[in-house]
């Protein structure tokens, strides 16, 4: 068999690359301190280096005591004065690009600047990491025999400034060198056409015709398309189309809940799953090895690292650390530092530490996707692991779902309510509920005492959604698209009770 040109070039890189990856597994600590030393040097001029007289700094110690760490709300002004297209405000070279993120928890645009630093250092390498480590552990792979089917979000201009936002991926497409781009399908101008539905048509037209070896994007969004190719081609499985499709590079949500969807798309033990953590903010972990769940930490990205444990998170005894003292098993708080100039920022996300040699993660979450009104700290990975066991129990394939809390009103106790749209629904709901909650009650001590007697909490009700109810509700929204994520976990009712409007309109047309 032929080698791919491709992956002559990708082991030529590989194995430059991976003794660098082997240098900062050896010395972690040295290389996170002297990032961080380059990065605070390199800003020293800029209006936050002078505030925080950057030039005086001289370790971790300094830093952490000197820079506050922040929230997007509190440099949202200063954003705004980087797309007016003024500079050196958090960063010495010009900010052009900025990621467009509608958040997960309101619908309110998040602009997080990407600088040409993070883009080629960060960004790309870890595309390129991702690759790498994907052919140094499968050596017979053939993904450049074939194209790359990609999803990427859209662009808009800010003309008046000369500034540039849209989703990352759109960036990311905007920006790819040529190399990539023609290993890529469908064309830059078909994945940055800014109407979803009408993308996905010429997405679904253009891949057909294309030898396909590798998928690469968001789960949820991904399984539309791949679900409208197979209602196009009339074919029972991808394999039928793209016989030579070996591998799905994904990442943005969990993955669990797609697991029997993507494996009876692809009904193949041979084809490989690759994760990686990336976002707006960072390209960040890497699945490094075959059928793992760990992500290894990418630690000389342009990214400096430091963690809350959740257990402080929004108390007044909440602190950050560093790399070097984290624990393996906690939960914590991604705080960063970037080469695009975030200083000390607050992504969002919970991280767990698997292993500390070398730093490999588990993503557990958002900082606010989690419910805890009634003190049961239900944590998104409680309720994934929990809708997983439920469904393997009845035989049933979830394809979205959100959850939110019944509040207490007089003599009636709290409830979880979970609105759930099933792929193939359980033969009894009952049963499928009353699993569900067992399984939570096994996963969570907090939420399994509230539940204790009906003590705080009963039993959770369970909704079935119309099929298409999320996507709908997207659409009409204005939220298609792998940006765009409806929360899972709320600790109000604002999603779930228009969610539930929307699906009694639809049962409604039904009707008629």
């Amino acid at each position: 068999m032929a080698i791919p040109i491709g992956n002559s070039i990708a082991s030529w890189f590989l194995k430059k690359r991976m003794h660098q990856v082997d240098l900062f597994i050896k010395y972690p600590h040295e290389v996170q301190n002297e990032l961080l030393l380059d990065l605070i040097s390199r800003a020293k001029n800029t209006e936050i280096g002078i505030q925080y007289d950057f030039k005086s700094i001289i370790n971790y110690k300094d830093f952490a005591a000197r820079v506050p760490i922040r929230r997007y709300e509190d440099i949202y002004q200063d954003i705004e004065r980087l797309r007016q297209g003024e500079n050196n405000i958090f960063w010495p070279t010009p900010i052009k690009w900025f990621a467009k993120s509608s958040g997960t928890t309101n619908a309110k645009s998040k602009y997080i600047p990407v600088s040409e630093e993070s883009l080629e250092d960060c960004h790309y390498a870890g595309s390129k990491d991702l690759l790498c480590m994907y052919l140094h552990n499968n050596k017979e792979g053939q993904i450049f025999k074939g194209k790359s089917l990609r999803l990427g979000g859209s662009k808009e201009n800010y003309f008046e400034h000369g500034t540039i936002y849209g989703d990352l991926s759109a960036i990311l497409i905007d920006n790819m060198p040529r190399w990539a781009s023609f290993s890529s399908t469908p064309n830059t101008e078909i994945s940055l056409m800014a109407n979803w539905e009408e993308k996905m048509e010429a997405i679904v037209q253009t891949t057909i015709r294309e030898n396909v070896t590798s998928l690469a994007g968001v789960p949820s969004w991904m399984l539309v398309v791949l679900n409208k190719v197979l209602e196009v081609t009339q074919a029972e499985n991808l394999l039928e189309i793209w016989p030579d499709l070996e591998v799905y590079f994904h990442g943005g949500v969990n993955f669990s809940p797609y697991v029997s969807q993507f494996q009876r798309l692809v009904p193949t033990d041979d084809f490989m799953y690759y994760e990686v953590y990336n976002a707006s903010e960072g390209f960040f972990a890497v699945q490094d090895q075959n059928q793992s769940k760990e992500l290894l930490l990418m630690l000389d990205y342009g990214i400096f690292y430091e963690f809350i444990p959740m257990d402080v998170y929004g108390t007044e005894q909440e602190k950050a650390i560093p790399l070097w003292e984290v624990q393996v098993g906690q939960n914590y708080a991604l705080v960063i530092t970037t080469n695009a100039g975030l200083w000390r920022y607050k992504i969002g996300d919970t991280v767990r530490f698997t292993s500390i040699f070398p730093y490999r993660i588990k993503v557990s979450g958002r900082t606010k996707h989690f419910i805890n009104v009634f003190g049961e700290e239900l944590m998104i990975e409680n309720a994934e692991l929990a809708l997983k066991r439920a469904t393997n129990l009845t035989n049933s394939e979830v394809v979205d779902y959100t959850v939110a809390p019944i509040f207490m009103d007089q003599d009636q106790k709290g409830a979880h309510e979970w609105l759930i749209e099933f792929k193939t629904p359980p033969k009894n709901l009952d049963r499928f509920a009353l699993f569900l909650d067992e399984a939570l009650q096994e996963l969570n001590s907090d939420y399994q005492a509230k539940r204790h007697n009906d003590m705080t909490l009963t039993q959770l009700e369970l909704n079935v959604a119309k099929k298409d109810l999320f996507y709908t509700w997207s659409r009409q929204n204005n939220r298609l698209g792998g940006q765009h994520k409806i929360p899972r976990l709320s600790n109000n009712r604002d999603y779930i009770t228009a969610l539930i409007e929307l699906n009694g309109q639809l049962k409604e047309a039904d009707k008629s």
